[in-house]
């Protein structure tokens, strides 16, 4: 695997996720109950980044047409979006936030 720092973990809130990019993908770094998630970022909906939407329950929903997604797992849970989100593995490593965007589950 390889593993990418994107973040520290006080960069990232719960109501405030941290958007990354690597290579060619946008990447939301989520916080919940002290768990991190790493989701593709963008909305396959439409052109619109996840993270800066909004976040409740565990789920955030899409600033433009409210698709709603699960942080932990990225199933879309609400239209207009018809895929699930892909995931990536995290890991923390001193504080550090390091994600593998080479495996997409």
């Amino acid at each position: 695997m390889s593993w990418t720092t994107v973040c520290k973990t006080d960069q990232v809130q719960e109501d405030f996720p941290f958007s990354a990019k690597l290579g060619d993908k946008e990447i939301g770094v989520y916080v919940l109950d002290g768990e991190y998630y790493a989701l593709e970022d963008v909305c396959p909906h439409a052109y619109a980044l996840l993270s800066q939407g909004f976040v409740e329950d565990g789920q955030v929903e899409c600033p433009l047409h409210e698709a709603t997604f699960d942080i932990r797992t990225g199933k879309c849970l609400r239209e207009p979006a018809d895929r699930d989100l892909h995931v990536y593995p995290v890991r923390i490593i001193d504080n550090a936030i390091q994600l593998n965007v080479t495996e997409e589950a």
